[in-house]
């Protein structure tokens, strides 16, 4: 039975792309522009500070995009997740590597507006009050998670690439016929 899901699997991929690729390129590209361009760290963190700050919308629809396309995939996959041995763990895994992104993206962000904040000639105090860590602190953390989201996002294309791989039919037939000889054995 050949089922297509163009519009999820479209969704799924050029979110995760995009979510890969902008992180990338922010932290190959941009940051390394920033401090080329910037005369002094002040100016170097507005030039970051403005290019990832328009960065930000686009990664959140990319994110969501992903998010949207990988429920409606596990949903029309459910029986190979359940049935098609290894299919099940490899989806684990990645559910694990997306929130572990999300969480470091959220929290890249939450650093991030904190130095577009302190970097900003003209920023509100109260906003500012609003994001507790320090300037020193929060450029440090993001010298680390510029590339954590990468490498997540690297992750979770490698297991995308493995779920393609499990849905050949050989994959699938031989998956379930293991699936089904190890519960007859008694094993997991």
């Amino acid at each position: 039975m050949s089922e297509r899901n163009t519009v999820l699997r479209s969704l799924h991929d050029i979110g995760l792309a995009a979510w890969f690729g902008g992180s990338l390129m922010g932290a190959v590209g941009l940051n390394k522009a920033a401090e080329r361009t910037g005369s002094d760290e002040m100016s170097t963190a507005r030039i970051a500070s403005a290019g990832w700050a328009a960065w930000t919308p686009v990664n959140a629809v990319a994110i969501g995009a992903h998010l949207v396309g990988g429920a409606g995939l596990l949903g029309a996959n459910s029986a190979r997740v359940q049935y098609q041995q290894g299919v099940g763990a490899s989806t684990v895994a990645k559910m694990v590597l997306t929130g572990a992104a999300l969480a470091v993206t959220a929290y890249s962000r939450v650093a991030g507006k904190k130095v577009e904040l302190a970097s900003s000639p003209m920023s509100d105090a109260a906003e500012q009050d609003a994001h507790p860590m320090s300037l020193e602190e929060a450029q440090h953390k993001l010298a680390m998670l510029q590339w954590a989201v990468p490498a997540l996002t690297a992750g979770v294309l490698v297991l995308n690439a493995l779920h393609g791989e499990q849905q050949r039919p050989s994959q699938q037939k031989l998956g379930m016929l293991r699936k089904v000889t190890s519960n007859m054995t008694g094993g997991a």
